[in-house]
């Protein structure tokens, strides 16, 4: 393990939570220009003369090499994690991303753009998968949901500020028009490096790394108490039991990823993929990489018009991710997921039905009303992902996993929302230009698809503490028992309560019993 400077900058308590938030959301603002700047670019004039106007099919690779950049940061994460830490991965992130803006921003070729979107990407793939992770581990439990997606709601912010920035470089003539965009994202870069300096290292992972009383500290600083506090002794407690089991089993490896043990760490793994498949298979990217062009081509506006209406189409991406982060812990994780695909669903159905009726011709005056129609469900589809699937899988998948698969399962997980970001990215221009409204019913049918997937797959984990959620998949149908525990608590829901002891306040560390016999009764059913 690799020791990392921390200068106490934001004292104890409220402060210094409310700037380790502060800082994840910067990172994830970074995370949201990133995606959302080349939007506005890829149609930019002087951007199509320099890179000798590529076809749809090569605009799509050179559009999509950065979410291919990603998947490989995230596989770098899944190798690295565990020698890193969280802060200085955070710190190597930003250094990638900052490199590929610099070679971004001078880029006159494909291959040299294609390079450094690439690099851009690594920065990213390795920030998306260990930001959550960090401000999950560094949070209390009734409040992880909100916290955490409060970071995917400042990727929307920072999608809406690349595609404003565009909207009003396209007034202006020359390269600078898209270099400057590109280049302003180094900004939150050298934001986020300085930020991380005053932040502490997870606790989780200095005890898991044998530095107890620092991560007990940092407990002490996080949560403004001493030692003694029950809030801060449960915690610890709590954690060393996982971290006893853990050395009891030995370390997990790669190949052990998908293991069928006692906590179910493979199906949680699975889990973590499948939440961040959902994420990226609705066509979201579909929207945010394109909607300029699906407004020109698709449904026949200009483009000063298709910029000025895709940049309010993408702040509703924004103000459906106030609605989770606001809500997440008192609605649960499973309701808005599949509300949420419907909804997805529904308007992909609705635009695939009303771009239909261009095959009477752009001059009809039906097809141009219904194709102006369209653009409202743009809006709903975009108010129902910011509300639902923009923030839920980003909370869902770090809490979901086992901590001693945590950081490797993270990144798994993490590497799904990449690698199909990849595909759909790439073959959307094609889609767009070849089956035109037909390509929107894909789409729909994956919405529709994820909502039987969540209701009978996805336990409800709101409200639980990371070491809970290990008793949840403990025994018997892990998602039943988890809508009882949603409705009812731990301790009145019905077969739920594992016959250890006294539960405490809702938490699986069970009070230290002063029965041998029970003692021992503990380990046994915490062993793997």
């Amino acid at each position: 393990m690799i020791r990392t400077p921390y200068f106490n900058w934001y004292g104890r308590g409220f402060r210094l939570r409310a700037a380790i938030t502060i800082a994840c959301q910067m990172a994830f603002v970074l995370f949201g220009y990133d995606q959302g700047v080349f939007s506005g670019i890829v149609g930019n004039a002087d951007f199509l003369n320099t890179f000798d106007h590529p076809s749809p099919a090569l605009e799509g690779i050179i559009v999509s090499i950065y979410n291919l950049g990603c998947f490989t940061g995230c596989i770098l994460t899944f190798m690295y994690a565990e020698t890193t830490g969280r802060k200085l991965a955070m710190w190597i992130a930003m250094v990638w991303i900052i490199v590929g803006a610099v070679l971004q921003t001078t880029a006159y070729s494909v291959p040299h753009i294609m390079i450094a979107r690439f690099l851009t990407g690594i920065g990213t793939g390795i920030e998306t998968s260990t930001v959550p992770m960090y401000q999950s581990e560094l949070c209390e439990a009734n409040k992880r949901g909100r916290l955490v997606a409060s970071e995917p709601l400042f990727v929307g912010v920072g999608i809406v500020i690349a595609y404003w920035f565009d909207y009003g470089m396209s007034f202006v003539p020359g390269s600078i028009a898209w270099r400057l965009p590109i280049a302003c994202q180094m900004i939150f870069a050298f934001v986020v490096i300085v930020l991380v300096f005053g932040l502490p290292e997870s606790p989780r992972y200095l005890y898991k790394h044998g530095r107890h009383e620092e991560a007990l500290q940092i407990l002490c600083d996080v949560y403004d108490g001493t030692p003694e506090d029950e809030r801060i002794a449960k915690e610890n407690r709590e954690v060393l039991e996982a971290l006893k089991i853990e050395e009891e089993t030995g370390e997990y490896k790669w190949s052990q990823l998908l293991k069928h043990d006692k906590v179910q760490t493979g199906r949680r793994v699975l889990l973590a993929y499948g939440a961040q498949f959902m994420n990226q298979m609705g066509g979201i990217n579909l929207v945010v990489y394109y909607i300029t062009s699906v407004l020109q081509l698709n449904v026949g506006l200009t483009r000063n018009l298709s910029l000025l209406l895709g940049g309010v189409i993408n702040m509703m991406f924004f103000f459906g991710s106030l609605y989770p982060t606001f809500t997440l812990d008192k609605t649960g994780r499973r309701k808005p997921m599949m509300w949420g695909s419907f909804g997805c669903g529904f308007s992909m159905l609705m635009i695939a039905v009303l771009l239909s009726f261009q095959m009477r011709g752009q001059d009809d005056p039906i097809a141009k009303a219904t194709a102006s129609a369209s653009v409202a469900f743009f809006f709903t589809y975009m108010l129902s992902f910011g509300a639902s699937m923009n923030c839920i899988p980003w909370v869902y998948v770090p809490e979901i996993l086992p901590l001693h698969v945590r950081a490797k399962g993270t990144a798994v997980g993490i590497s799904a929302n990449w690698l199909w970001n990849f595909f759909v990215v790439m073959i959307t221009p094609t889609l767009l230009n070849s089956l035109a409204w037909k390509g929107y019913l894909i789409f729909m049918c994956l919405n529709f698809s994820f909502v039987p997937l969540v209701y009978f797959c996805y336990p409800e984990t709101a409200n639980l503490t990371l070491e809970e959620v290990d008793w949840l998949f403990y025994e018997g149908d892990v998602v039943k028992r988890s809508r009882r525990i949603a409705k009812e608590g731990w301790e009145h829901a019905e077969g739920t309560q594992p016959d250890i002891g006294v539960l405490e306040t809702g938490s699986v560390g069970s009070k230290r019993s002063e029965s041998k016999e029970v003692g021992t009764e503990k380990r046994e059913h915490r062993s793997l």
